[in-house]
């Protein structure tokens, strides 16, 4: 099955309770759902689906994440596009055997991270918004790895790459898209 926004949300808050878990869901989510306007118009829902429940398994087993994942979701019957898409973003950095390869999983992989760095970025400024922000902001956050550490810039660089974008076109794109959030 292929859930839609609401069973998502629904699977989502039976293993996740914490803002910050269920904000970076709904996050993710909106940003896949603005690439998808893009490059697959026809599927939005679908690419929406996927950033809600790309982290499932994180806040009970932050050890385990994307393996869980992949058990948890198999176990509500969701369908195996959706695992493997939402899983994909933990290629290289968890145990998933899932790498990135459709477009919609390659943007998935890239902005993970990246809505994390800029989210942090947003909280420091004045409006304390994405509104105003430009991507010189976070090209100057991203070069300083001691800010939001936990955002791994690796996977950043690597998941532009993937993409075909230089990391300043993926700053921008992905801060036009959080901007409709």
């Amino acid at each position: 099955m292929i859930p839609a926004l609401q069973q998502a949300r629904a699977l989502l808050a039976q293993y996740n309770s914490e803002a910050f878990h269920l904000e970076h869901a709904e996050t993710v989510s909106g940003v896949l759902r603005y690439f998808a306007a893009e490059f697959d118009p026809g599927n939005a829902e679908f690419w929406a689906v996927v950033g809600l429940l790309h982290d499932i398994d994180f806040e009970q087993y932050p050890a385990e994440h994307c393996v869980k994942g992949e058990e948890l979701l198999r176990k509500a019957g969701v369908d195996e596009n959706v695992i493997r898409a939402a899983l994909s973003h933990g290629w290289g950095q968890t145990a998933t055997r899932y790498e990135p390869e459709h477009f919609m999983e390659k943007i998935l992989y890239a902005t993970d991270e990246l809505t994390g760095l800029i989210g942090a970025a947003a909280l420091m400024r004045p409006s304390r918004s994405v509104q105003d922000m430009e991507s010189s902001s976070v090209r100057k956050k991203f070069k300083d790895k001691r800010f939001a550490a936990g955002c791994s810039r690796d996977v950043i660089a690597k998941g532009a790459e993937m993409c075909g974008w230089e990391l300043e076109e993926l700053f921008t794109r992905t801060i036009c898209a959080m901007r409709t959030l």
